[in-house]
C-alpha cells in the first residue's frame, strides 16, 4: 500500500478511536503485531503478537478506565510503510482520575494491517494515574 493508503486506514481508525470504537484498530492488526511502550513504568515493554496486546494489555485498559476509551489524532503524518500520529487521549480511570496523556504512535504497516507500534507518552502520568498493573486493575 502506498503512504496515502496508509496514511488513509490511519485517519479511518482514529476517527473511530474518538468516538470509542476500537474494532478498526484491532481488526487491523496483524497476528504477529507488536506494541512497544516506551519508558521504565510497569506498562511499558513489548507486548509481542495480537493476542498478548488484546489480553494484557487492552484487557488492562478496559479494567483500569471507565468507557468508552476514546484516543482523537491531532496529526498524521504518512512516509512508505511507517505512520505517525500525535494523540490524546480523553480519558477518566475507575478511581475517578483524568487521564488525558499525550501520546506520538509510530506505526509500521505491511498490506493494509498494522506490524508494530511504538509508543511514546508521559510516562510520569502512567505512573501517577495507575500504578502498576495490578493496581490499575484491582488484581
Amino acid at each position: 500500500m502506498s503512504a496515502a493508503d496508509n496514511k488513509k486506514l490511519m485517519q479511518h481508525i482514529f476517527a473511530e478511536l474518538a468516538n470509542g470504537n476500537s474494532r478498526p484498530f484491532v481488526d487491523s492488526m496483524a497476528d504477529d503485531f507488536s506494541w512497544t511502550i516506551t519508558g521504565t513504568t510497569k506498562w511499558s515493554k513489548t507486548y509481542a503478537g495480537k493476542q498478548s496486546v488484546i489480553g494484557e494489555l487492552l484487557a488492562g485498559l478496559q479494567a483500569a478506565l471507565n468507557p468508552p476509551i476514546r484516543l482523537v489524532a491531532d496529526r498524521i503524518l504518512a512516509d512508505e510503510d511507517h505512520v505517525v500520529v500525535e494523540a490524546r487521549g480523553l480519558n477518566t480511570t475507575r478511581k475517578g482520575k483524568p487521564y488525558n496523556n499525550r501520546y506520538c504512535f509510530v506505526f509500521r504497516l505491511s498490506g493494509g494491517k498494522l506490524q508494530e507500534l511504538t509508543e511514546y507518552l508521559d510516562t510520569e502520568l502512567v505512573s501517577s494515574a495507575f500504578g502498576d498493573l495490578a493496581a490499575a486493575t484491582g488484581d
